[in-house]
């Protein structure tokens, strides 16, 4: 699929940096099927690229987004549900292999911040809002809100934010490691680009490898997530960025990644 046959998002990259845009504004960029259908096809094919190195995710100055398109669950049934198998589009954006940066403001909510947690770094606005309100409408987070959250801000807070819809402010974000950085609407964006092109310039292999292995501490044991890290270490000595970083350090000058 090409960039310009999007519709509920918007394409574009610009050197070894990648941007996706969230485009239903008039929804608050509500998270309907068809939206996370052409965001997984999109990360698809930014990952095949080799000349894509980090990944920006946006929405707009009003909304990262508002959460799941309620109009399409309203009427389900738990086998509809079932078969619908919508978190399956959620798995394939935690295996993205690439860097992933969010640059979120206004309001990122229920399915929002669950797609904001999916990335591996938030950069916030002051604007910005975090919660997980599936509590108030009879359900509740359901694409990782539970968990993803509870690692971030701890038991306390999460329960809080799911239990009784209480939604966090970028500064309380940033206060309990939810996000990495708070900055004004008007540079939120280019934040995150700035971030995205610093990750960039570093070596692709490695930079891939080293978020594989951060996220494995969520899912492993400490002894198994150390031998994975190890394991991964190991087998950057087979890459030729491997041999140009550590040449490039011994000459005192600027490496050249290729991302071989």
């Amino acid at each position: 699929m090409a960039a310009d046959s999007f519709s509920a998002i918007k394409l574009s990259s610009e050197g070894y940096v990648a941007m996706i845009t969230l485009n239903r504004p008039d929804v608050l960029n509500a998270l309907n099927l068809q939206l996370m259908n052409e965001l997984v096809e999109a990360l698809d094919i930014l990952e095949a690229d080799d000349a894509v190195r980090c990944v920006v995710l946006t929405g707009n100055d009003r909304a990262f987004a508002a959460g799941a398109d309620i109009k399409e669950m309203a009427g389900a049934g738990a086998i509809d549900m079932l078969v619908r198998d919508q978190f399956a589009r959620w798995d394939r954006i935690r295996r993205f292999k690439k860097p992933l940066i969010a640059a979120v403001s206004g309001f990122a909510l229920g399915g929002g911040n669950e797609l904001a947690m999916l990335c591996d770094m938030i950069v916030a606005s002051e604007t910005a809002q975090f919660g997980q309100p599936e509590i108030n409408i009879g359900v509740m987070p359901g694409a990782g809100g539970t968990q993803r959250l509870t690692r971030a801000v701890g038991k306390a807070i999460a329960m809080e934010v799911v239990l009784a819809g209480r939604m966090l402010s970028a500064r309380e974000a940033l206060q309990h490691g939810l996000v990495n950085k708070v900055v004004p609407v008007e540079v939120c964006l280019e934040e995150a680009l700035r971030l995205a092109r610093t990750v960039a310039e570093k070596g692709p292999v490695a930079a891939q490898l080293a978020k594989e292995s951060v996220l494995k501490a969520f899912d492993a044991p400490l002894q198994e997530g150390l031998l994975h890290e190890r394991k991964n270490f190991y087998l950057l000595f087979a890459t030729e960025d491997q041999k140009e970083g550590m040449g490039a350090f011994i000459e005192k000058r600027k490496p050249e990644f290729r991302g071989k």
